[in-house]
């Protein structure tokens, strides 16, 4: 298992959809900057089968230092939660049945361990890896 990167993200969708690396990362960037946006306005992002964001304010509270055991007051605030999505669910859950470890990279381009793109049943392409 390694760290995929926003590069390695930008690398394999402009191979993959035969695009231009600098208008992958805009429209990538513009992507992450929107979601931000909105979660700073306190909406609810919902990617149907995919997954939710939304904020979720914590409440100020104590808390106890482990190793001093001294009491420490933790204030409010404000955090993202992910609810994870049906496809996305199922297709974590598939990868648990394989024995062998997914390859890394391949010759052909930038590769994302072993991906598997199938038929697209949502706005994007479900993606194993």
């Amino acid at each position: 298992m390694r760290t995929i990167t926003k590069k390695d993200l930008i690398d394999y969708i402009s191979t993959r959809a035969k695009v231009k690396r600098p208008t992958v990362k805009l429209v990538v960037q513009e992507f992450l900057d929107q979601v931000i946006n909105e979660l700073q306005r306190g909406n609810r992002l919902e990617f149907r089968d995919f997954g939710v964001f939304e904020v979720k304010n914590r409440a100020a509270r104590s808390a106890q230092n482990p190793k001093t055991l001294e009491k420490v007051e933790v204030p409010a605030k404000r955090t993202v939660k992910f609810k994870i999505g049906r496809l996305m669910r199922e297709s974590l859950e598939e990868p648990a049945t394989r024995s062998k470890p997914a390859p890394v990279a391949s010759s052909s381009g930038p590769a994302i361990g072993s991906v598997v793109v199938s038929k697209p049943r949502f706005s994007g392409a479900k993606i194993e890896a």
